[in-house]
């Protein structure tokens, strides 16, 4: 990654909101494999500073659902890093249950994180981006089943298309000075997925319904997000890129269709 100068001459840092494990601990370490310094920023304080002793980074410790304590640990990673450049909205939660099984507070939680969390951060980010006189990049993390929603996943899929939304809008209301993308990713072999993963059936089931024939890394993940900090895309902002292994391409009830079909007339 090509650093983007802050007005004191310094580069300033990144900050990952779930830092601390799956794709937030990936992104970390590929942004401090390519020079960056970074705020690892997890509700757990253990993995936080684990991750952050492993990439020479600073620790911050917030739950993004607090808004009050999301931006005191914003400014506080700003502060530490010599300014800030780059944010990723990482966090996230979800659940799996029948439409009419969710409660207020479950639905209510999983906004709190996935989506009001990541306003929360980007309104705190903003500011301290602009004060640097240099702009910079956000990455928001949101999810292919906020693109297709899927089974038992109601509230979930909602937050997501919403953080892609919020993405967009932020994008204009932001720019020319911050860039703002969204990263939707696929099945990704992580430790919140492992129970699917880690099933023979399931698996076997993930697989089948993706072109790739494979589930995705986190690393694949980290990838395309440093990426999009970067100035490598200079002119992209607005962007919802899906990274799936072309899962999208398929729906199980069509894929079963038209596989009959092909066994009826082939």
């Amino acid at each position: 990654m090509t650093a983007l100068p802050l007005a004191d001459g310094s580069t300033g840092g990144v900050i990952v909101t779930g830092g601390g494990s799956g794709i937030g601990a990936a992104v970390c370490r590929q942004l401090a494999a390519e020079g960056s310094t970074v705020g690892v920023l997890d509700r757990n304080p253990a993995a936080a500073e684990q991750i952050a002793e492993e990439v020479g980074g600073v620790a911050l410790i917030a739950n993004v659902a607090d808004s009050a304590a999301l931006a005191a640990e914003v400014q506080r990673g700003a502060e530490l890093l010599g300014g800030l450049r780059g944010l990723v909205n990482n966090a996230g939660i979800g659940n799996l249950k029948g439409f009419e099984s969710y409660t207020d507070a479950e639905i209510n939680l999983i906004f709190a994180v996935n989506f009001s969390g990541t306003y929360s951060a980007i309104r705190a980010a903003a500011p301290l981006m602009r004060a640097s006189g240099a702009g910079g990049s956000i990455v928001n993390v949101a999810s292919v089943s906020g693109v297709r929603p899927t089974r038992g996943e109601a509230p979930y899929s909602a937050a997501k298309a919403a953080v892609i939304s919020l993405s967009q809008a932020a994008a204009l209301e932001l720019a020319p000075q911050i860039r703002v993308n969204s990263v939707s990713p696929g099945f990704i072999r992580t430790p919140l997925n492992e129970v699917l993963a880690g099933d023979d059936h399931m698996r076997s089931q993930i697989e089948h319904g993706t072109p790739l024939e494979r589930l995705g890394t986190a690393e694949e993940v980290s990838e395309l997000i440093v990426f999009l900090l970067s100035d490598r895309s200079a002119y992209l902002t607005g962007q919802n890129l899906v990274l799936d292994g072309g899962s999208l391409l398929n729906s199980a009830q069509m894929d079963s269709v038209l596989g009959t079909m092909l066994d009826l007339y082939s």
